[in-house]
């Protein structure tokens, strides 16, 4: 599939990335450099324990506990968060299909006080997940063709050479004006990310802070979404990554959803 995962994400915000061979800029594109941060290895499916900490301008943190489960099913790959602990978010769940078509990703999630399933439309997908920095739409998969993706320059960040690509979206409506991400030149992995607001001022920054490899796949251990504008971060950790454990199919539905762990 071709993805480029926020989270770490996804966000989720877990993001993985494949290993790429160091080019020079001149040969590349800002769509070619795009596209072979998309085409990475993920393996056939990730299992992992998710530890998301929110801290508000004054310091003060929350951290809320997830389990977290991939699976590449070839033409889509569908995700699914239980939300573990504190008590009040506690058997909340979260899941998303991505296709590796024009298809818009699906999104679902679980709320136990109403013991109700919500689908999540295309107007909340600007909305912030969990009262996290991640937006819906930030755990989706962008996709290639959406946006219009230009070179801007080649620099050095935290000592790794990167390219700095700039993408516009199509999509005049869309929640953030333009993104730029620093892509290191030796594996395109993007370690850093800026996102800008409608009126084109800096909204938040996503760093990527540690990274470990296992079964040949980059996994991204430690990332941070920071709203500059809001003085409001999110950090998640992974913790007791699996790579390729056979997971069955059946565990992404709306059932699954309600029954939980």
């Amino acid at each position: 599939m071709k993805k480029l995962k926020i989270i770490s994400a996804l966000l989720v915000a877990t993001l993985t990335f494949g290993i790429g061979t160091q080019v020079s800029g001149q040969d590349l594109s800002g769509k070619q450099i795009i596209e072979k941060v998309y085409n990475r290895a993920t393996g056939e499916d990730q299992t992992s324990d998710l530890a998301m900490t929110l801290e508000n301008k004054s310091g003060d943190q929350r951290v809320r506990k997830i389990k977290q489960f991939t699976k590449d099913l070839g033409d889509v790959e569908k995700r699914i968060m239980f939300f573990v602990s504190p008590a009040d978010v506690k058997n909340t769940s979260f899941m998303s299909w991505s296709y590796d078509s024009d298809k818009s990703d699906d999104q679902w999630i679980y709320l136990p006080a109403l013991k109700k399933t919500k689908r999540i439309s295309s107007d909340s997908k600007s909305d912030y997940f969990m009262g996290s920095d991640f937006t819906y739409d930030d755990l989706g998969d962008r996709k290639l063709e959406d946006d219009t993706h230009k070179l801007l320059r080649e620099e050095t960040l935290d000592g790794k050479d990167c390219y700095v690509v700039e993408s516009v979206s199509k999509d005049e409506d869309y929640m953030y004006s333009k993104i730029q991400v620093w892509v290191d030149k030796s594996n395109f992995i993007g370690i850093k990310k800026e996102f800008y607001d409608e009126d084109e001022d800096l909204l938040k920054i996503l760093s990527i802070k540690d990274i470990k490899q296992a079964s040949g796949v980059w996994i991204i251990t430690n990332s941070e979404m920071k709203n500059v504008q809001k003085n409001h971060k999110t950090t998640i950790s992974l913790n007791n990554v699996q790579i390729n454990s056979g997971i069955s199919a059946a565990k992404f539905s709306e059932r699954m959803m309600m029954r939980g762990l």
